[in-house]
């Protein structure tokens, strides 16, 4: 932990905004190919999941990020049209039950900026803006988010550093230590947050599976067992 007060907090996205779900997640992708291409739904699905666990191995050992669209091409699909806007539809319905936000984020997000912080977010995703934008607008959250940085539009992932910082950059904080990022993965958030001089918020409540774990765990400067509890971390550290 290093710096002497705090600006702003930024969040993780799955599994610190929204609590975590295990997910089948070659089933997300059987849902977009059927309603792409009933007659080759299945093998078509293969491809994708193919495609898109080849770009979360990239992110964790290169840490360089990758598109929805990219995968969607890397199966064969054109990421437009008709068939691409029903198989769209598809997916979007099989993840809405898993993006609920928490109940306790407004009130924390609220809280924050009566105290004078500026709130951002910082996700590991494929997806663009857009989609993250409709899912925080459903839950009356859009408005409360100062700033958002979502890897799919940059060249990095969590952990690099680089990502970091251009969620600092984007809440208008110069030096990431004086931001406190707030996670549940202890490579991808705590031990990529720490590098960059930024206190750490471990939300320790998502079961991560092994192959999505990184090569070192980080250590955070706290844990807490609801998001509602942040608010008297960072009131502490400021």
């Amino acid at each position: 932990m290093s710096g002497s007060g705090v600006d702003a907090v930024v969040f993780d996205w799955g599994g610190t905004l929204t609590p975590w779900h295990d997910i089948d997640l070659r089933r997300q992708w059987v849902v977009y190919a059927q309603a792409y291409d009933p007659a080759h739904g299945v093998e078509v699905a293969d491809a994708l999941l193919a495609a898109e666990d080849e770009a979360w191995h990239r992110s964790r050992t290169e840490h360089r990020s990758t598109t929805f669209d990219t995968i969607v091409r890397a199966a064969g699909l054109r990421p437009c049209g008709a068939a691409h806007e029903r198989a769209l539809a598809a997916y979007r319905a099989f993840w809405e039950p898993h993006t609920w936000t928490d109940g306790d984020v407004v009130p924390l997000l609220r809280a924050l900026h009566e105290h004078g912080l500026r709130v951002g977010v910082l996700s590991n995703t494929v997806w663009p803006r857009d989609e993250h934008e409709l899912v925080f607008a459903r839950d009356g959250v859009l408005e409360l988010i100062d700033a958002a940085v979502y890897t799919s539009e940059i060249p990095w992932t969590k952990p690099h550093p680089e990502a970091f910082r251009a969620a600092a950059r984007a809440v208008g904080v110069g030096d990431p230590a004086r931001c406190v990022f707030v996670g549940d993965r202890l490579f991808d958030d705590i031990h990529g947050a720490a590098s960059v001089g930024m206190r750490t918020v471990f939300v320790p409540h998502s079961r991560i599976p092994a192959t999505q774990r990184g090569h070192s765990d980080g250590e955070p400067d706290a844990v807490v067992e609801r998001l509602a509890e942040v608010l008297d971390v960072v009131d502490r550290w400021r």
